[in-house]
């Protein structure tokens, strides 16, 4: 009796199901029955097609009858041999065969020959597998409806290959490495529907014949390199429903032909080069339009927010002027205007009745006069942006209405006035932006029972009093930024979450540096400076594990300065303390200013008193030269009983080298030295280790111990390092074996003498890397994360991508890190929350702020501020802002943002480095659709040169 899957509901039903059982088996011909039988020992299954019914086989779907196979899936079964597939093809009642989500490379003849015969066949999906070489073309099928072969690797032009397929409705080749001119010869009896050709190579212009396709309802190129216009015969397919043109190199006006479309409902033609400006009438059946980032200018036509279905429209970044329509659609969902030239009011009672209003973002315009209170009637609002304008006035208190609200920026105006205490109702508020603006009054308590709060920025204000004594009950802050105020007294407890940057800067506060700091120990960056502090500087900042800048310049400090870690950045500029552990730590820098004569005075009394010190030593060194020899072979043998105790070791790669030449107990001595240590990334810290053989490694340990998979799922973690430990990518650092001990975590990696980007870039390296290296490198990253993002199984991600987890092989070659912490980092397992794994500082996503998910997206945010640390020589936060900020702010200064030192080398590195700005620009953009994906991103790379 073959396995089945039921629900009993009564006797009868059980007797009927067994009584006809046997009858059901023998439906299927004994010629099927034999292919079916065939194909099952031709395939190589996770779960065996053992059943004797066919029918019931995981993936064989047969008619009403199941006196024949009809359908055949096999998606997701990691098959890697074709050889399977002109089996198949002897199911002469076939209809769909759907082979997606596998490993194949290639299509057998045989399979083209025989499938081609099959007249019911209506579907085939060959989509996300590794196939690769030219389009086979496609001979007979005259029932073929649906072809996907998306998301492969196939190349050439598309030429006559499909012309044969009379029946073709849908057809997708997106994300290949396609090029030439669009094809149009796609079947000849015209019937085609959908045409989906995006994240390919195609050029050229958007060729007539495709609308003799009249049957169209949607087209899809985006991200190809289709030049020239948009030619005005679209409007003869009178059925098309989506329209999408983004990130092409099209030029020219938006064709007035589109307002024919009546059924054309999404029209996206972003990240193009359009001028003009936008047709009246565009909106009238549409619901969705994106044309942003392109170069439209002139006004806003009035009648375009009015049409009752429209629900999106983003016309971000362009040339627009003149003032916003006051007619807007009471079903729109979410407007941005933001990056234009946009003028005048906000209407005061436009957007009131937008009800669904979910997402308004109007920043960087020239708008005028007040914040409209009826903005606190649009009660789903999640995010407002209107930052960057020259809006004035008080901050309403209405807006505390807005229950929903997640983000609101309103930064770089001229709002004065205090900070409505209603603002403390927003509990859902997870980004509240009110810097540079001329703010004044107290920070009202109310503000600290916003408890999703992770963003707090009030820098750049007029704000006085004290902090609020609670403010550590925001428990999900990352970053709270107070400097450029009038803040004065106690400074209470901050919450223990903050991770990105506490800076208190350019205040009144006074007297010793509170220990209070003391519990911040995932906080990267601290700003101190510009203020009365006293006294020493805490030897408990030393122990605070994730910092990197300390910034205590311009203060009454005195004293010495704690040997911080070789990680730490510390700036004193303007103090009296004493720098006494320079050359443990070169990132402490040497100048002062207040405390120069005191230096000078110093100096003299070292220099008189050096011969008598010299003399002394050497007595000493005579005398104890053998006490200190035996007390530190005592302190050695003391250190190596500090080893951790191993539970679980294995060795991951087939190397036999490596195999032979990794000594887990001389890892593990390695580990307990933290003279060892080579690097401190977010998650990590790298140990050298020498083995017995001279062979070097790298020894990793996890820092964050308590995410890592518990005891209990060391196999699990083994399993993950085990399909990472397979990857062949040369710009992917893969793990070569690991150790658990009782309670870390421990990888081994090959050895990489050059170090870190951020190493040769920024610190003590000292290597001035010309441009070629810095393309190649740049290329390099970028091909390592399209295979981590486009790995079979699902994307492999990063936690913490920066310039410190990309390790060089050479001054050319890069290889990104860090690669098993999304695998195996669980921060459903800490006891703290996700804030605590959401990057270093400089290179977190915006959207990360109130969304907390890792994505690709994300990563590529992290890889856009790893290009503009290429292009400028700056690292991810400089001059006490974060790099993209900074590029912003000098955006129109193109000679200033780049690395001079590289950009005057000729003036073809200076146009290369400006057309990989604009890709950089691309990546850190702050909406995460609109980044590209990272294939299209190394595309542009390599059109770059």
């Amino acid at each position: 009796m073959g396995r089945y899957e039921y629900t009993p509901t009564c006797f009868l039903s059980i007797m009927f199901f067994f009584c006809f059982c046997p009858m059901v088996l023998s439906l299927l011909s004994q010629n099927q029955t034999e292919t079916m039988s065939n194909l099952s020992k031709s395939l190589a299954f996770p779960v065996t097609w053992s059943d004797s019914n066919p029918c019931a086989w995981k993936g064989v779907t047969c008619d009403n009858t199941d006196s024949s196979v009809v359908g055949v899936s096999l998606s997701g079964f990691s098959l890697s041999s074709s050889d399977f597939l002109p089996v198949v093809c002897k199911i002469e009642t076939l209809e769909h065969l759907d082979v997606s989500n596998n490993r194949l490379s290639s299509i057998p003849d045989g399979f083209i020959t025989e499938c081609g015969k099959i007249k019911g066949l209506k579907l085939l999906n060959f989509s996300k597998n590794h196939l690769e070489g030219v389009l086979p073309t496609f001979s007979g099928f005259d029932g073929l409806e649906t072809l996907d072969m998306s998301f492969n690797h196939l190349t050439g032009r598309v030429g006559l290959e499909l012309d044969g397929l009379v029946s073709l409705k849908s057809l997708n080749l997106s994300f290949n490495k396609f090029m030439g001119s669009l094809p149009t010869k796609l079947g000849k009896s015209m019937v085609l529907e959908w045409l989906v050709l995006s994240n390919n190579h195609f050029n050229g212009e958007i060729p007539d014949e495709l609308f003799s396709y009249e049957n169209l309802t949607g087209i899809d190129f985006k991200e190809n390199e289709l030049s020239q216009s948009i030619p005005t015969n679209i409007g003869r397919l009178s059925k098309l429903e989506t329209l999408i043109l983004s990130s092409n190199k099209l030029v020219g006006e938006i064709p007035t032909s589109l307002l024919n479309l009546t059924k054309l409902s999404r029209f996206a033609a972003n990240l193009n080069t359009f001028t003009g400006s936008v047709p009246p009438g565009i909106t009238k059946y549409l619901t969705n339009l994106d044309l942003s980032f392109n170069k439209l200018s002139g006004p806003i036509p009035e009648d375009l927010l009015s049409p009752s279905q429209l629900l999106v429209v983003d016309l971000s970044n362009n040339h627009l002027r003149g003032s916003l329509p006051t007619k807007v659609s009471p079903s729109l969902f979410r407007l941005r205007f933001g990056g234009n030239h946009l003028s005048g009011n906000i209407p005061s009672d436009g957007f009131a009745t937008v009800e669904n209003l979910t997402y308004l973002e109007l920043d960087d315009n020239e708008f005028i006069g007040s914040i409209p209170a009826g903005l606190g009637s649009c009660r789903n609002l999640a995010l407002l942006n209107l930052a960057q304008n020259d809006l004035s006035g008080a901050l309403p208190p209405q807006l505390g209405n807005l229950s929903n609200l997640q983000v609101l920026k309103l930064q770089l105006n001229n709002l004065s006035g205090t900070i409505p205490y209603q603002f403390g109702q927003l509990l859902k508020l997870s980004t509240l932006n009110l810097s540079s603006n001329s703010l004044g009054g107290s920070i009202p308590s109310e503000i600290t029972s916003l408890s999703s709060l992770t963003m707090l920025h009030l820098q750049s204000n007029n704000l006085n009093g004290s902090i609020p004594t609670f403010i550590s009950n925001l428990k999900s802050l990352l970053e709270l930024q107070l400097g450029q105020n009038q803040l004065s007294g106690e400074i209470p407890s901050m919450p223990v979450s903050l991770q990105v940057s506490l800076n208190l800067s350019s205040n009144h506060f006074s007297g010793p540096i509170p220990d209070r700091f003391h519990t911040l120990f995932s906080l990267e960056v601290l700003d101190l400076s510009n203020n009365n502090f006293t006294g020493p500087v805490p030897d408990y900042l030393t122990e605070l594990s994730a910092l990197t800048l300390l910034l205590l310049s311009n203060n009454q400090l005195s004293g010495e300065i704690p040997n911080f870690s070789q990680h730490v950045h510390v700036e004193y500029d303007g103090t009296y303390l004493k720098n006494t552990s320079a050359q443990d730590n070169p990132l402490l820098n040497t100048s002062t200013k207040k405390g120069i004569s005191v230096a000078v005075a110093i100096l003299i009394a070292i220099v008189a008193a050096i011969f008598l010190v010299g003399l002394v030593t050497l007595l000493v060194v005579s005398v104890s030269r053998h006490y200190y020899r035996v007390n530190d072979e005592h302190l050695q043998s003391a250190e190596d009983h500090q080893h951790p105790q191993v539970v679980q070791s294995n060795v991951l790669t087939p190397n036999g080298i490596h195999r032979s030449s990794i000594d887990f107990s001389k890892a593990m001595e390695a580990v307990a030295k933290s003279s060892n240590v080579t690097l401190k990334t977010r998650f990590s810290t790298y140990y050298k280790a020498v083995m017995p053989s001279g062979s070097i490694y790298f020894v990793k340990k996890l820092n964050w111990s308590d995410k890592v998979l518990p005891i209990g799922s060391h196999d699990k973690f083994g399993k993950e390092l085990e399909v990472l430990a397979k990857l062949n990518n040369s710009n992917v650092m893969t793990p070569l074996a690991y150790v658990l001990s009782t309670d870390s975590a421990y990888i081994l990696y090959e050895y990489i003498s050059n170090g870190s980007l951020f190493d040769v870039l920024h610190g003590s390296m000292d290597s001035s890397l010309d441009w070629a290296s810095r393309y190649s490198i740049a290329v390099g990253v970028a091909q390592g994360l399209s295979f981590l993002h486009g790995f079979a199984s699902s994307p492999i991600l990063l936690l913490d991508l920066s310039s410190k987890s990309i390790m060089l092989k050479s001054l050319k070659e890069p290889l990104v890190g860090d690669i098993e912490h999304y695998k195996v980092i669980d921060p459903s397992k800490s006891t703290g929350n996700f804030s605590a794994v959401a990057g270093s500082v400089g290179y977190i996503p915006p959207e990360y702020a109130y969304t907390m998910t890792v994505t690709m997206a994300g990563n590529v945010y992290s890889y856009g501020v790893i290009l503009l640390e290429l292009l400028t020589g700056k690292p991810a936060v400089t001059e006490g802002t974060e790099l993209v900020k900074w590029v912003l702010r000098y955006s129109a200064n193109h000679d200033y943002i780049l690395d001079f030192n590289v950009s005057r080398t000729s003036q073809a590195v200076r146009n290369q480095m400006l057309a990989i700005l604009n890709i950089a620009l691309l990546c850190v953009n702050t909406s995460p659709e609109t980044r590209p994906k990272m294939k299209s991103v190394l595309r542009m790379l390599l059109n770059a040169r």
